[in-house]
């Protein structure tokens, strides 16, 4: 053995040729923290003092090769003053460095994810041979930073200036063959002769076959382009990154900018400008709230696991309603191997749901993501059924008809006559109490919520709500499927709207009222826009539909007259009575007609322009900033009194769930992070100057009390 530690070994094969593994103690995954950054510095060392030694086999004990860096030792280190925190950084890639300039040959042979830091290490070696199972990458920009060790500097020069910062700025896991046609890596072959191949590939570096210095000495050297080409490739590489991801992102183009400036420049030259970078984004408000969203991310993925465990496997599924909502459920659940009953009570209604599956597969069938026997395959998986013939084998049946109370009551009741008594009956209501939906039925212990958002297969929460006799088992189960769909279920207690829907028509609210108060809807949608949602509010309202949106108001109102009822008739009200729905019968805000692709393409609408005028009942001036604000702040208190009432359980919950439920922007973190950067007492004195619009701008007790502790959601 040359060196043995709790995260890094090295010891000698054959013929001279050492094996450098990462294997983690106690972990299930490798990735790259103090521990196994000081392992990799001394076992470097010990292969370095070896006089012997012929080449080095670079490999992972673990399924995977490294996933990375501990993003969690990484928000301390952000916290740093810049230049300790360029110290910590400096002192990393020396290490690297170090192990790249060992006097012998090296392959990293890539068994598995090799992603961020993990993959910097393999860029470090002179060549790289990849299992067809594995996937490469620098995802760094996802976390709003640039990559830190020496990713940005070898990149380019391994694959050159124009892929490398297609892989950066996009920080997307390249798959084997795009990662073997760029030349990220040099071999790609199955994975039980991965080892083989790699030490074969070693062992032709070690004859002369492969000239492995002259391939090291292109990594230390400036980029081979003329200062003319070099110029040319960043010109139109940094325009392109910059089109694509917006000016609220700035890790990519940043990204973008560190190759281009080291491109010039020796590897330890070029390794400094990496690290100017990293320090500069590592500061910013998006670095902040993006790794904050992946620490969320991770907390709501164990807290889950822990219900996950106490449940079964869902085994069969089934749905009543084969509408659109229906039909996207019966996709998803056979999509991902749950076969699945689906239930209506007209042919016509069976027809719908299954044209919404086999069009949803047709789509992937011609992307090439499935075979048309794999498409077969799921949609037999599909039972269509008027009747409740084997609802008794079902482990949880989601009710999916309309947004009625008395309807549901029936449906239920009588659903639940036909169905085990130990299984699990969710509802897909969207505003309605699920206690309320509880009362008929005889076992309400067992039956919740269920709540998917519409396209089902896009959007990936379920909020899984329980009511006031749901019982964990339940709950757990409902968990236990969504996971099993594909979804990331997020557990709510039990009120009007539940969470996501409860935060969203606040803000709709503020919306109306800024209409009401001669603000043009168009610019709202603007605003809103350029802030960071994937559509403005008017749009919004289209898309999930005028009339869907006016119901919902309408139980919103009624759950909490307080805020949520008004004394006069807002915009939406008009569109609903005018019967504009949106896009689903192509009039709204804005007029839709299809595209080419059969989308529906968005114009303005004269109509709805004068019936916003008309709806006016006076013209304010405000500034884009002021818009913002109102359109926010009753989102964002909403929020808080969601929390203060246990309806969601954490802040990280929360965030999660507007992140994913809405589209709240993902580099402002969601509300409750977005208050946390903006600091609560900034956050109580914009909500005071809007005081006269009602209780919808009052900021709750406990954020005041935040405020003047100086306290924050998120450390």
């Amino acid at each position: 053995m040359i060196y043995e530690g709790k995260a890094v070994s090295a010891k000698f094969l054959d013929n001279g040729i050492a094996e450098l593994c990462f294997d983690q103690q106690g972990e299930s995954v490798n990735k790259f923290d103090q521990l196994t950054l000081r392992d990799l510095d001394e076992a470097t060392k010990a292969l370095a003092q070896e006089k012997d030694l012929k080449g080095v086999l670079v490999t992972s004990g673990k399924s995977v090769f490294i996933v990375g860096a501990d993003i969690m030792e990484f928000t301390d280190m952000f916290k740093l003053p810049d230049e300790e925190l360029k110290g910590w950084v400096r002192e990393a890639n020396g290490i690297f460095n170090r192990f790249e300039d060992l006097p012998v040959p090296t392959v990293a042979a890539i068994n598995g994810i090799a992603l961020g830091g993990g993959f910097e290490m393999c860029l470090a070696c002179d060549y790289r041979v990849m299992s067809s199972k594995a996937r490469v990458g620098l995802p760094e920009v996802k976390l709003g930073i640039n990559p830190g060790f020496g990713g940005t500097v070898r990149l380019p020069r391994v694959i050159g200036p124009d892929n490398a910062m297609l892989w950066a700025a996009t920080g997307n896991d390249q798959k084997p063959d795009a990662a073997l046609k760029d030349g990220g890596v040099d071999a790609v072959v199955a994975p039980e002769k991965l080892k083989e191949a790699a030490l074969d590939l070693l062992g032709k570096a070690i004859d002369g076959t492969f000239d492995y210095k002259a391939r090291r000495q292109e990594k230390l050297e400036p980029v081979k382009l003329n200062d003319i080409e070099r110029m040319m490739s960043f010109t139109t590489g940094k325009a392109m990154v910059a089109q694509q991801a917006g000016k609220n992102m700035p890790a990519p183009l940043t990204a973008a900018k560190s190759m281009e400036k080291n491109a010039a420049l020796s590897r330890d030259e070029a390794i400094e400008v990496e690290i100017e970078h990293f320090a500069k984004l590592a500061k910013t408000p998006e670095a902040a709230a993006l790794v904050g969203l992946f620490l969320n991310q991770q907390t709501l993925g164990k807290r889950n696991k822990q219900w996950e465990n106490k449940a079964e496997p869902v085994n069969k599924a089934a749905v009543l309603g084969a509408g659109i909502m229906g039909g996207g459920i019966a996709y998803q659940s056979a999509y991902k191997g749950t076969p699945i009953l689906m239930k209506d009570i007209a042919d016509a209604g069976l027809d719908l749901g299954m044209s919404e599956a086999t069009k949803l597969l047709a789509k992937r069938v011609d992307r090439g993501r499935m075979s048309g026997l794999q498409m077969g395959e799921v949609l037999s998986s599909i039972r269509p059924t008027l009747d409740y013939t084997g609802f008794d084998k079902a482990d949880v049946v989601v009710e999916a008809v309309v947004e009625n109370v008395k309807v549901k009551h029936a449906v239920l009741s009588e659903c639940e006559q036909h169905i085990r008594e130990d299984a699990v009956l969710a509802s897909n209501t969207s505003t309605i109490s699920i206690t309320r939906l509880a009362e008929p039925l005889k076992r309400p212990e067992n039956f919740c919520g269920m709540h998917f958002f519409n396209p089902v297969h896009q959007m990936p929460l379920v909020e899984v709500i329980r009511g006031e006799k749901t019982s964990d088992e339940t709950v757990a189960r409902v968990v236990k499927y969504a996971t099993q769909m594909g979804k990331t279920p997020i557990v709510i207690n039990d009120c009007p709207g539940f969470f996501v829907n409860r935060v969203l028509f606040p803000y709709f609210a503020g919306f109306d009222m800024m209409v009401r108060d001669g603000v043009d809807f168009r610019r709202i949608d603007k605003v809103m826009e350029k802030f960071g949602m994937p559509m403005g509010p008017a749009y919004l309202m289209d898309v999930v539909g005028i009339d869907t949106g006016f119901h919902a108001a309408e139980v919103m109102a009624e759950g909490f007259p307080d805020r949520m009822k008004h004394d006069y008739t807002g915009i939406s009200e008009l569109m609903f009575k005018a019967d504009r729905y949106g896009q689903k019968n192509g009039i709204g805000f804005y007029r839709y007609e299809k595209d080419k692709k059969g989308k529906p393409r968005k114009t303005e609408d004269e109509t709805a322009l004068k019936m916003a005028a008309d709806c006016a009942e006076k013209s304010i001036e405000i500034t884009d900033e002021e818009i913002v604000a109102r359109m926010m702040i009753p989102m964002c208190t909403e929020t808080l009194r969601c929390l203060d009432e246990n309806i969601v359980s954490c802040p990280e919950d929360a965030d999660m769930g507007l992140i994913m439920g809405i589209g709240f922007p993902v580099f402002r973190g969601g509300a409750l992070r977005y208050i946390d950067q903006m600091g609560a007492k900034a956050f109580c004195e914009m909500a005071d100057k809007f005081a006269h619009l009602g209780k919808l701008y009052e900021p709750t007790e406990n954020i005041r009390k935040m405020a003047e502790n100086g306290e924050t959601f998120f450390k």
